[in-house]
């Protein structure tokens, strides 16, 4: 079979691979669409651990069920985490679950960016695989991850009907969040970028209002639309530094700042205790990955066309052009997301 290696994302070579072997309760899932996530570009997050074959957000058939399987049948078409949570640790039972060492440790053979992988037995014992309704298609099923880890996102931070939210950062996971945001019944979302094109998206998946967070003073465009207050949810979909210096001036008190993206390496940031936290209640709070749960939540809301996914793929490339793909990704500026499709 054919893979993509990574070594850095300007060095992605095709090489040819033995078809993984399954054992007594793996699967061989035949990948037919494969998500690039903006973390499979964060080169310092892959230092140590190159070369490997990248691709979490998949899409596929089961080629090959092993025994102890019966539920699973062969052609089934089916979406599948590549972490998941063990149910039982301390962590897991304090409602933590993607802190979970199993989670951790839980992976596919070799990754979405090949013609076929291996599901271990851990993976599927513990629930990590999604049987796909007919009306969603491969691509529209590599959401089912990303839009799994917004769900846990905005539930952990207390996001409810009548909310104020600002999102920076309008690439994939922001647009996601708008989209989720409106769902749930958000009074006001406002988003900001600095690509106009990204803006553009924003507005059309629904944000109220769009800001060039380079141009414009973000806190005082929020008052103005929002009767002189400051944002209730802070939602930062962007690494920039730039971004996560913002989201601290722009929430309001009792409020909660939410740190939904990784930065480049070594980002820090000041905080002032008396101002943010000592009289004003501010919450600041992230999340990492999502639980089966959460995968199931939305793939049933991208079945029930609740949440647009369809429309957010810019780009759809073969295992031969990935380079272009994660140049794309990387770039982070016209295009949203971009699919790869190992075996076409």
């Amino acid at each position: 079979m054919r893979v993509a290696n990574y070594f850095s994302n300007n060095n992605i070579k095709i090489e040819n691979r033995p078809l993984p072997k399954i054992g007594s309760g793996e699967l061989l899932i035949r990948v037919q669409a494969s998500g690039i996530c903006g973390t499979d570009v964060l080169e310092w997050y892959r230092r140590g651990k190159t070369p490997l074959v990248l691709g979490h957000e998949i899409a596929g058939e089961i080629a090959e069920v092993g025994e102890d399987l019966g539920q699973y049948l062969k052609g089934q078409r089916v979406s599948a985490s590549h972490h998941l949570p063990c149910g039982r640790c301390r962590f897991c039972l304090s409602g933590h679950q993607t802190t979970c060492d199993t989670l951790r440790r839980t992976h596919f053979e070799p990754g979405g960016f090949s013609q076929f992988l291996r599901l271990p037995a851990i993976n599927v014992e513990l629930g990590g695989v999604y049987s796909l309704p007919d009306n969603v298609s491969f691509e529209e099923a590599t959401f089912v991850e990303p839009l799994a880890c917004v769900l846990r996102a905005q539930r952990l931070s207390g996001m409810h009907s009548g909310k104020n939210v600002l999102i920076l950062g309008c690439g994939i996971s922001g647009i996601l969040h708008i989209q989720l945001a409106r769902l749930q019944g958000a009074a006001l979302i406002v988003a900001t970028d600095v690509v106009d094109y990204r803006l553009r998206l924003a507005r059309r998946f629904g944000a109220d209002l769009v800001i060039d967070a380079q141009t414009e003073n973000l806190s005082d465009i929020f008052r103005k639309h929002n009767q002189g207050n400051l944002a209730d949810l802070v939602i930062v979909s962007t690494g920039a530094k730039s971004a996560q210096l913002q989201a601290v001036q722009s929430v309001e008190r009792g409020g909660c700042v939410f740190f939904f993206a990784a930065t480049a390496e070594g980002v820090t940031i000041p905080v002032s205790i008396n101002d943010l936290f000592w009289r004003n209640e501010v919450t600041l709070s992230s999340s990492y990955a999502a639980t089966p749960q959460e995968h199931l939540q939305a793939l049933k809301l991208i079945s029930e066309r609740k949440i647009r996914v369809k429309e957010m793929i810019t780009h759809r490339f073969g295992l031969d052009k990935i380079q272009e793909g994660f140049r794309l990704v990387a770039e982070a500026k016209d295009s949203l997301k971009v699919i790869i499709e190992p075996n076409r």
